[in-house]
């Protein structure tokens, strides 16, 4: 059974606290960050689901043009920044962390897994 964002989250802080870094500023609020990230991925992404991929505008006088859902362009650009927010986070684990390198890649596992789902 696949794990929910929440139960990946929390997997992702007990390993920020194994590494001892669970309270640096730079890693809480970008940890943070990513998971204001990941919900609204989550919203525009079912805002998709209902409203299909193609939306209708109609203009004054009834006349009507399709368009792309404009929610679908603003989910590629929430993932490509939540994306780069991983990136970060696994950087800042890396540069914080006094633990081996193993145990940095586990971490960016758990990281790399929230982001799929």
């Amino acid at each position: 059974m696949a794990k929910t964002l929440q139960e990946q989250a929390q997997e992702v802080l007990q390993q920020a606290e194994e590494k001892g870094v669970q309270t640096n500023f730079f890693f809480r609020t970008t940890f943070k960050r990513y998971q204001v990230q990941m919900q609204i991925l989550t919203e525009l992404e079912k805002t998709i689901k209902e409203d299909g991929t193609t939306v209708t505008k109609e203009y004054v006088k009834g006349r009507q043009n399709i368009y792309t859902n404009p929610a679908i362009s603003e989910y590629n650009k929430t993932a490509t920044a939540a994306n780069g927010t991983v990136s970060t986070l696994i950087n800042i684990v890396k540069s914080l962390a006094s633990e081996p390198e193993e145990q940095t890649s586990k971490l960016a596992q758990l990281l790399r897994e929230v982001d799929d789902e």
